[in-house]
């Protein structure tokens, strides 16, 4: 069973400060200069090292937008340079001299236009800038889009 407990006020009464020392020393926020960052102003200057280490002082931070999809963005030369290890781990086949990648299959989403490429690919992906599909293309390759694969069967069906 638990005891009642006389208040502090009711114990404190008739000593002037209540248990807080000096009464200067109860006075709120008024006595520490104020809240927070307060009084860093024009005549705070020693406190303005302070905020410039802080690198999170000043700016937004922390939010990302919702709606936002991380994009995984791959080089033309990247299929380039791995055509090799790609075969090698039967990560990409080969058909009729064409080296055919899924690069969905890798993880990929977008294929973006730096480099160049000596061999002929197949790539399927989600996404391709222009100038990718430009530098496939003139090496004797494609680049298959999910829109694409939907207009080829769709064309097939109505005859």
């Amino acid at each position: 069973m638990t005891t009642a407990k006389r208040a502090k006020t009711s114990r404190a009464r008739g000593s002037h400060t209540h248990g807080w020392g000096s009464m200067k020393k109860h006075r709120g926020a008024g006595s520490r200069g104020g809240r927070g960052n307060a009084g860093s102003g024009k005549r705070a200057d020693v406190k303005k090292p302070n905020y410039w280490k802080n690198t999170k002082y000043f700016g937004k931070h922390g939010f990302t937008k919702h709606n936002a999809s991380p994009e995984n963005a791959v080089n033309v030369e990247y299929f380039e340079q791995n055509a090799d290890l790609m075969l090698k781990e039967k990560k990409a086949s080969e058909e009729n001299g064409v080296i055919v990648v899924d690069a969905t299959a890798l993880g990929i989403t977008k294929v973006i236009g730096k480099g160049s490429v000596s061999k002929k690919f197949k790539i399927t992906v989600n996404k391709a800038s222009p100038k990718a599909q430009e530098v496939i293309s003139g090496a004797g390759g494609t680049i298959v889009l999910p829109d694409q694969a939907d207009n080829v069967d769709n064309s097939n069906d109505s005859v």
